[in-house]
């Protein structure tokens, strides 16, 4: 195809759009009434050709494009349209026009656009005075059908949008709806977080903790999802919650925030991952020793990093696998459990029969418990974290934080309350050991005892699995926090950590610092409930920052929020979303986790004495822009 600069007269003729890969033109914004003007123009067309010319801006070059017309589909690159504008200005434009606003951007001139909205059009045989042609309001807002590219596109202008907000679209944008809602159920994991802490829970609160606590945790997280989901619409980068903190309270705020996130990921993928090798060293039948659980744990997050290193395409396919596996395996389980075992009668799911060796009120054990269900709700943020690498990030990233705490929550429930109708025995459980004297998990201790060995072991298969792909997607999450703070100026050796693998398109340094950071913590602690504390603090003050320093300023910033947004209940949602994460994080250091309260404030006072002796973190910050409102 002949390229032209736009507004180069040929004849009586002024071309527009004859754009060439090796010539800049104009990008920007186009009306929505104008493309449907556009496109009612394309069904004048003329000068058509036997042969068909490609995109060269595509990354596949294909012979036509395809664009649904008046219920069928055509080929854009055979034919040229004309319109005449009401100075008597002929326009001439090749029909791959439209192809170039939608897909990559292109702003026409003004004139050109005057003339399609108001001039007249050419036709094959004779001029067609079409002038100021209506468009009704079920045209206006009606979706239009572009064949094989309407993500592209819609990439195209996120990656757009970025720039506005100042930063460039370094890593690859693949990841579509299902896919960002996929890394927030993944990592949350009702799987992992049920097998792993289901003792804890009812050891301290017995079956009416189960019964009780699975939805008063959920309801609490959910709040927290929610003031989260409206803040990463309107601010839709990988920084997550320590760019909002940087527009909402500026930078110390944002350092602080980034550091508790980066605490509470790393040591969540330590808990996930050296719970995923305690499942995997008995099934490989390598005895339990501490150093054949720190190898085993160590060979995984060693196959977590490699995955996240060689692209992100791979982690959107296993968490959209994980989700399958997690849904299929709690109803295939449950479904099990409640057809073959024997069933407590439905009273026993109210009892308050304990195993715990705390002498406290019940109602303090009821409370010490609900860290079984909250440290399963740690880490959904995660889409805001790869929030560059979605398409559509407004809406998308939004509803994966939200529905991701939603679904684990229904599904969850359902596992909880299978397992614990089907208890033999409080007792019995709680102290059921293998042949050789080891303690089994309770949730392993109920399977056998119900439905067998066999089932037994496809259970261990059905945890191992969960909990590697819930690792996989935490160190994900985590490796994304320390990119873009790294990007930012936030870290030292920033350059390094802000590095980027050019041919995968992955923040490789950063994701092979989150991996050694997490084998560093579990060394460290030596105990799983001591790291699933700290990182249930660390993400939840990560979390209440922003929604705090939100709430205070939102009068400051209701004109910029995004498409995905709480409207009026937006202050009350943010209130009790508050109130929540105090209480929660309070319950999280108190005994038996008291060394927690020690680590978390050990953190919080090396954060500090970082922050000071380190000089001033004057950290960039995105440009914060308005979001579409509907």
């Amino acid at each position: 195809m002949a390229y032209f600069a736009d507004g180069d007269l040929v004849g009586k003729v002024v071309k527009v759009g004859w754009l060439d890969k090796s010539a800049p033109f104009s990008i920007g914004a186009t009306d929505s009434i104008f493309l449907k003007k556009l496109l009612r123009l394309y069904r004048h067309r003329i000068r058509q050709t036997r042969g068909f010319h490609s995109c060269q801006f595509c990354r596949e070059r294909k012979l036509g494009i395809p664009l649904e017309l008046d219920g069928r589909v055509i080929l854009l690159g055979d034919a040229e349209i004309q319109v005449t504008g009401e100075d008597g200005r002929v326009y001439s434009a090749p029909g791959m026009i439209f192809h170039y606003i939608v897909a990559h951007g292109y702003k026409p001139p003004e004139d050109f656009i005057l003339a399609v909205c108001s001039g007249t059009w050419t036709s094959l045989n004779d001029a067609v005075a079409v002038t100021a042609l209506r468009v009704t309001p079920r045209e206006r807002t009606a979706n239009l059908t572009y064949s094989g590219h309407s993500e592209e596109a819609q990439a195209q202008r996120d990656a757009r949008e970025l720039e506005r907000f100042g930063y460039a679209q370094e890593l690859l944008r693949s990841m579509g709806g299902f896919s960002t809602f996929a890394i927030s159920f993944t990592i949350i994991s009702i799987i992992t977080g049920v097998f792993t802490l289901y003792d804890y829970g009812l050891r301290m609160g017995g079956p009416l903790e189960m019964t009780l606590g699975w939805p008063i945790v959920s309801l609490g997280s959910l709040l927290v999802a929610m003031s989260m989901g409206e803040l990463c619409s309107a601010i839709p980068t990988s920084g997550g919650t320590y760019h909002w903190s940087a527009e909402l309270g500026g930078p110390t705020w944002a350092w602080f925030t980034a550091w508790f996130n980066t605490v509470g990921l790393v040591t969540a993928a330590a808990g996930i991952d050296y719970g995923c090798a305690t499942y995997l060293v008995p099934i490989l039948g390598m005895g339990s020793s501490r150093f054949a659980l720190l190898l085993t744990y160590g060979l995984i997050l060693l196959s977590h990093a490699l995955i996240n290193h060689y692209g992100i395409r791979w982690v959107a396919w296993l968490s959209d696998l994980s989700v399958t596996i997690h849904i299929l395996g709690v109803v295939v389980l449950v479904g099990a459990l409640v057809i073959f075992a024997p069933k407590q009668p439905l009273s026993f799911l109210l009892s308050r029969e304990t195993t715990s060796p705390i002498h406290a009120p019940y109602l303090w054990l009821f409370v010490l418990g609900m860290l079984q269900a909250q440290w399963v709700y740690t880490g959904y943020d995660g889409p805001a974290q790869v929030s560059e690498e979605t398409v559509d990030p407004r809406r998308r990233a939004p509803w994966g934080i939200v529905m991701g705490v939603a679904v684990s929550a229904i599904f969850g429930y359902i596992l909880v309350m299978g397992l614990t109708w089907a208890i033999p025995g409080l007792s019995s459980v709680m102290n059921s050991t293998d042949s050789a004297g080891n303690s089994l998990p309770a949730v392993l201790a109920i399977v056998v005892s119900t439905l067998g060995e066999r089932a037994g072991r496809a259970v261990l298969l059905l945890a191992v699995a969960a909990m590697w792909f819930c690792g996989l997607s935490t160190i994900t999450s985590g490796s994304r926090v320390i990119f873009a703070l790294a990007r930012d100026k936030g870290l030292p050796l920033a350059a390094l950590w802000g590095k980027t693998n050019h041919r995968h398109r992955t923040p490789a340094a950063a994701i092979w610092l989150v991996t050694g950071l997490a084998f560093a913590a579990m060394v460290y602690s030596g105990s799983v409930a001591v790291v699933t504390s700290l990182s249930v603090v660390g993400c939840y003050l990560a979390y209440s920052i922003p929604i705090f320093l939100g709430w205070r300023k939102k009068s400051q910033w209701l004109s910029k929020r995004g498409p995905w947004n709480l409207g009026r209940q937006s202050n009350l949602v943010n209130i009790l979303a508050l109130a929540w994460t105090i209480f929660i994080c309070f319950i999280m250091i108190m005994p038996p986790n008291a060394r927690t309260g020690y680590s978390i404030g050990a953190v919080i006072v090396a954060l500090f004495a970082l922050h000071h002796f380190t000089g001033p973190h004057e950290m960039r910050k995105p440009n914060w822009i308005a979001g579409e409102s509907s």
